[in-house]
């Protein structure tokens, strides 16, 4: 069994910076360096999106094009927790935020299978 446990959302103003988290507590803990990891965000009354990925080392990132430049994703393997940064928010990202891993980054950008966690809450206010 995998456990993915995000945290870090709340309520901010428009302009404002969140700092998402995403631990690891169990499965894939000892493994969590050849899991690519990502991002992905689910609007009220619209699909699960795309935001963040990152590879298994860190040495490659990618980003969905509504937020590169403002939002950061990295990780780090000791605490088996990948973070996402959220500089300059709009009322547009307000959505849950689930962190995923898969051990294929192609299927993890296509948000197939894999390993989820329950979400966090971002809103953001005008």
């Amino acid at each position: 069994q995998v456990e993915l446990v995000e945290s870090g959302g709340g309520l901010v103003q428009a302009g404002g910076s969140l700092k998402l988290s995403c631990v690891c507590t169990k499965g894939i803990v000892r493994a969590f360096s050849v899991y690519n990891m990502g991002w992905f965000r689910q609007a009220p009354g619209k699909e699960r999106e795309f935001v963040a990925a990152i590879t298994y080392n860190g040495g490659d990132t990618t980003y969905a094009d509504s937020v590169k430049g403002r939002f950061t994703i990295s990780r780090d393997h000791a605490k088996a927790t990948v973070y996402l940064q959220l500089n300059s928010l709009q009322p547009d990202a307000t959505a849950v935020y689930y962190c995923a891993a898969h051990s294929s980054f192609s299927s993890l950008m296509h948000g197939l299978s894999g390993y989820w966690g329950q979400g966090t809450q971002v809103t953001v206010s005008s």
